[in-house]
């Protein structure tokens, strides 16, 4: 006979102890394959046929698909096993420790968002595939809060199918139905060095890119004219000018030189139509002048989402936490399951005002609601499912 799982408070504390972090910077980058053990492990001894999928980019990290009961639809609650890095230095509390005090559970991924596996295992294990009208399926993926790597190579996978899935990122438990994309964007100016005695000698990047910021600006300018939601606490899109460095010595003209930039954009703007539009600006703009336009991505971008008010998920949410789905600012992997034709929302338990920082906590207030809510969801599209 199989060993039952330990409890939801044991659950949180064993895969907050297992170090999962994901990072563009390789030095401290991590795998996840110790979360997704545990997991695999918990899930099959309650009775879900596990599949372990590493990622075609680095098999190192590893993506779960975890499915109770036959058929077509059900719902998925998903997230992602990875953490941003940490200063243990900055804490007050062990932040691979699972620390009660104050009302609180502290440590590392219990808001942003190991610890709502804990909390969906919990819900899970009251039901039997038998008990089943339709599949409840838990996805566990790699590398969020880097590349979103893991939810890229499920999506093209072709291996999500079942109906309805919800996200349990840090809402509040305030269900969140449409946020802004992500998109990390480099210009690159290219010039010719020479002595800064004589400007003719050479053509200077630096100067080239002051230019470029200008059009930068005015097109930003321009995008927030073009376009507006007001279901946005900020309304329009976003675009940062985040780092830009160039040169090497006062005494000589400038060469090289780069800007990087963050842009958030609303459902509706694509990203690859957005880097269109900027690339014919400045291609215009640096037309003629000597210097050489290079433009590319940081990082792959990711999409804006929106699921209809009317979705099924939307409203079910909705109902079983009697809050009008919302917005938010920052990004999920939830375009990427939208991509594949699932009813999407994303829900959970944690504050985003908690996540990327020393001594993250969830509330302890939240851990049975929350437990409550996604039972209720298993209810509506798993059990009941020809009501959904």
């Amino acid at each position: 006979m199989k060993a039952s799982p330990p409890d939801t408070l044991q659950l949180m504390r064993e895969i907050v102890a297992v170090p999962s972090v994901s990072s563009v910077s390789p030095d401290i980058d991590m795998g996840n394959q110790g979360v997704i053990n545990k997991l695999a492990g918990w899930l099959e001894d309650l009775g879900f046929h596990v599949e372990v999928l590493p990622l075609v980019a680095n098999p190192d990290k590893a993506n779960l698909i975890a499915t109770l009961g036959k058929g077509q639809g059900g719902l998925v609650l998903a997230g992602h096993t990875d953490t941003v890095p940490f200063d243990e230095s900055r804490w007050h509390y062990n932040p691979l420790d699972l620390t009660e005090a104050d009302g609180r559970l502290y440590g590392m991924g219990t808001c942003d968002m190991k610890g709502f596996f804990a909390l969906a295992i919990a819900a899970a294990r009251r039901y039997s595939a038998a008990a089943l009208q339709a599949p409840l399926v838990i996805v566990a993926t790699a590398d969020e809060e880097s590349t979103m790597n893991g939810a890229r190579e499920l999506a093209a996978s072709g291996r999500l199918q079942a109906g309805h899935v919800v996200i349990g990122e840090p809402t509040g438990l305030r269900p969140v139905r449409m946020h802004k994309g992500m998109m990390m964007e480099a210009i690159r100016l290219v010039g010719r060095s020479g002595h800064s005695s004589d400007p003719s000698l050479g053509v200077n990047a630096m100067e080239g890119m002051h230019r470029v910021l200008a059009d930068v600006l005015a097109w930003r300018d321009e995008l927030q004219q073009r376009y507006r939601d007001d279901a946005f606490a900020v309304a329009s899109p976003t675009l940062n000018l985040g780092r830009i460095f160039g040169g090497d010595n006062p005494n000589r003209i400038c060469a090289h030189c780069e800007l990087h930039y963050d842009l958030r954009p609303l459902p509706g703007m694509l990203p690859d139509s957005l880097r269109d539009e900027i690339g014919r600006r400045l291609t215009a703009l640096t037309g003629g002048s000597g210097l050489e336009l290079e433009m590319y991505t940081l990082m792959e971008s990711v999409p804006p989402f929106e699921s209809s008010p009317a979705s099924a998920i939307v409203a079910a949410a909705e109902e079983l936490t009697g809050t009008a789905a919302e917005s938010a600012a920052y990004s999920t992997e939830a375009p990427f399951f939208k991509q594949c034709g699932m009813d999407t929302v994303v829900l959970g338990p944690g504050d985003i005002a908690q996540a990327h920082q020393p001594d993250e906590f969830i509330a302890l207030n939240r851990i049975q609601p929350t437990v409550v809510l996604l039972d209720g969801l298993i209810r509506r599209f798993c059990v009941q499912a020809g009501s959904s």
